[in-house]
């Protein structure tokens, strides 16, 4: 404090008030660090390593290694950076330039700081950052982050203003304590508006399933432990057997590539404008909810033929579901599964893509479909003999196929008889179009990871899938998975019924939360963390206007628009209120002390007696001056005058609650005396 004055005596009070403590360093080197971390896969790699050196230089000046930096060289990194981004800008997409320019100002802000002024602007920029770690990921574990940082970000404004570190800490504290009732009561009143503006979508990397599949894609998924999606039944979950997850259906074949067909890419381009195909006939025999992990995609999961209400989601004529934006954050809808026919009457343009098959490819292949085509005429009878030779020749189900020529059919289904679900599901469809039978590819998700706990599927990256369905005559598309045929552990137990995790998704994977599996108690852990997720992802995600409406139904019951305005207003003046009582701009009434309102009760008894109060006198004169006016109660007037005297200056005498008493029967008496004329007090009376 010594060394402070001294400064101010040199430099001036108004330099020193702005000097920026140690502490409030620290907590802002700690907000930079928890800030870049999570946003670092949005960051290109200069801009993360200008951050770094930025953070780095900032921890030097905090422990005096180093100065501030010339103004001349954060500029010319600030331009550098500038046009750097405008370069790169359209590949990286609008909203992951406007991040890394963010960043860059943040951390170029922090190593040229004076005063208290450019630490508030820091403080506020990190605020804003913050939200952006909420764009594509709102998981529980990212909230419970994120209120972390605001706290610990808060934490820095404080204490500019404040000296002790610890009182600092819990006024912060103190202070998202109070804002998180607030945030809860807006959550669940204001109404669900429809938005003002678009958020660019988020160029980020995409996962999980490509629309354009060759041998060895589907299996390079098997690598991964990632979450796909999540499903909840209404009623009694189905066998793993029947859970085909459709997302794809690919139908153009260049012999190496399958692909989605000109049509549909067209369609998916025009959805929000060409809306929904029609609803399938009957009613649903399942019901259930689907939440979807962002994947930077916008195809959707379904059972068979599966239609959703969902505004967001648009049904296909494939009997496929599209989002109408990409999954940039995790999707909810829900949907239902119908006993229906796919396609019953074929459109030329369908059939004939689906029968068309690339020139000069796989020409042995071609050969065996022909010889058995002639031993089986009938359709279902030479799909039959298909499938009866996966299942009884010599094929194996294997996650590390050899690798196969130009014709990648003939090499797999006739020489090395190795694959994955890729090979097969190729050949089958392959073989069937060579047959003079419509074919395509679909590829999804099959099977799913039930938990007990909180009755849902939990679907993952390495159960990706691939399968074919073929069209018949009365019967429409009919799916055909000689997966089944092959490996049929796979299909009626799951993945790891199959293959070991150790060869597949926990191959080099040493974190995954996955390796637990094997250790019961801890497997028991994994699976009620996943349940406390996914209840935040039902009930705070998914707390759409539906289930807003269905709440105020619960606590108002029927709910108009006259009561649900009413509603609104009642909880946005209340909170009104609460906010200007926390901020001091509205102070509740506080109780008087017992003495004091005993003696406002004498008071007032005496007033009405003609004998008022000078705002000159204090009590002891002015009960003198009643009991000169009232000789008949003087010496009660005087004994009250010491009994208050005590209880309220000195602490001592009667309790409060026996003064209380000593002044009601005094009020009684004054209102039956007679008033003796007496002089009024002059301006120099003393005071008591």
């Amino acid at each position: 404090m010594a060394l402070l004055q001294r400064l101010k005596c040199l430099v001036g009070p108004a330099i020193t008030d702005e000097i920026i403590s140690r502490q409030t360093l620290l907590w802002l080197l700690l907000v930079h660090l928890a800030l870049v971390v999570p946003l670092a896969e949005k960051t290109t790699p200069w801009a993360l390593g200008i951050s770094a050196i930025c953070l780095v230089w900032r921890a030097g000046i905090f422990f005096g290694k180093v100065a501030r930096p010339p103004r001349l060289l954060v500029t010319a990194l600030g331009l550098a950076s500038a046009i750097t981004l405008m370069l790169v800008g359209r590949e990286m997409g609008v909203l992951n330039a406007l991040i890394n320019l963010l960043i860059l100002g943040y951390s170029l802000k922090t190593i040229e700081m004076l005063g208290k002024r450019d630490v508030r602007a820091v403080i506020l920029a990190g605020y804003f950052l913050l939200s952006l770690n909420l764009l594509d990921n709102q998981g529980i574990g990212a909230m419970a982050y994120a209120i972390g940082v605001f706290g610990l970000n808060t934490l820095a404004l404080l204490s500019l203003y404040r000296q002790k570190a610890a009182g600092s800490a819990m006024f912060a504290i103190k202070l998202v304590a109070q804002s998180l009732p607030l945030a809860l009561l807006l959550f669940l009143v204001l109404p669900r508006l429809p938005p003002l503006w678009v958020v660019p979508h988020l160029k980020s990397s995409t996962t999980g399933l490509s629309d354009e599949v060759g041998f060895g894609d589907v299996e390079k998924l098997t690598r991964s432990d990632a979450l796909a999606f999540r499903a909840r039944f209404d009623g009694a979950v189905p066998a793993n057997a029947n859970l085909y997850w459709r997302a794809l259906v690919l139908e153009d074949y260049d012999g190496a590539i399958w692909r989605q067909s000109e049509f549909i890419r067209e369609y998916e381009k025009q959805a929000f404008s060409l809306g929904s195909s029609r609803r399938p006939s009957g009613e649903p025999t399942d019901s259930y909810e689907v939440i979807a992990e962002p994947s930077g995609q916008r195809w959707l999961f379904g059972l068979d033929v599966a239609y959703s209400d969902a505004k967001s989601v648009v049904n296909l004529p494939d009997q496929r579901l599209l989002a109408l934006r990409p999954l940039d954050g995790r999707m909810q809808y829900r949907l239902g599964r119908y006993d229906a026919p796919m396609d019953l009457n074929l459109p030329a343009l369908s059939r004939r893509v689906n029968l068309t098959l690339p020139e000069d490819s796989n020409p042995r292949t071609l050969a065996l479909a022909k010889e058995l085509k002639q031993q089986n005429p009938g359709a279902e009878a030479y799909l039959g003999a298909l499938m009866a030779r996966f299942n009884q020749d010599a094929y194996f189900y294997t996650l590390t196929p050899p690798p196969v020529g130009r014709h990648q059919i003939d090499d797999f289904l006739l020489d090395n008889k190795r694959g994955f679900c890729v090979h097969y599901a190729s050949a089958l469809t392959f073989m069937a179009r060579a047959g003079g039978i419509p074919a395509r590819m679909v590829t999804g998700y099959q099977g799913g990871e039930y938990n007990r706990d909180a009755g849902y599927l939990s679907v993952y990256q390495y159960m990706a899938h691939a399968w074919t369905e073929v069209w018949l005559e009365g019967k429409g598309w009919v799916r055909l998975d000689p997966t089944a045929q092959i490996a049929p552990s796979r299909i009626l137990d799951g993945f790891d019924a199959t293959f070991d995790a150790s060869e597949a998704y926990l191959d080099g994977n040493y974190l995954s939360a996955h390796r637990l599996k094997g250790i019961p108690w801890l497997n028991e852990l994994r699976m009620r963390l996943a349940s406390i997720d996914y209840y935040w992802s039902l009930w705070v995600l998914g707390f759409d206007d539906n289930r807003q409406e269905q709440l105020l139904k619960r606590l108002l019951g029927s709910v108009g628009d006259t009561r649900f305005i009413v509603t609104v207003l009642i909880a946005g003046f209340a909170l009104l209120l609460l906010i200007a009582w926390q901020a001091g701009l509205l102070k509740l009434p506080t109780p008087l002390p017992l003495p004091i309102r005993a003696f406002n009760r004498v008071e007032k008894a005496l007033g009405k007696r003609g004998i008022a109060r000078a705002i000159s006198e204090g009590p002891r004169d002015y009960l003198s001056r009643a009991a000169r006016s009232l000789p008949a109660i003087s010496a009660m007037l005087l004994d009250f005058a010491d009994a208050f005297e005590a209880a309220r200056y000195r602490g001592a005498g009667p309790e409060p609650a026996d003064l209380m008493r000593q002044s009601r029967r005094l009020v009684r008496i004054i209102g039956n005396q007679a008033k003796v004329t007496e002089p009024e007090p002059t301006a120099s009376a003393s005071h008591g």
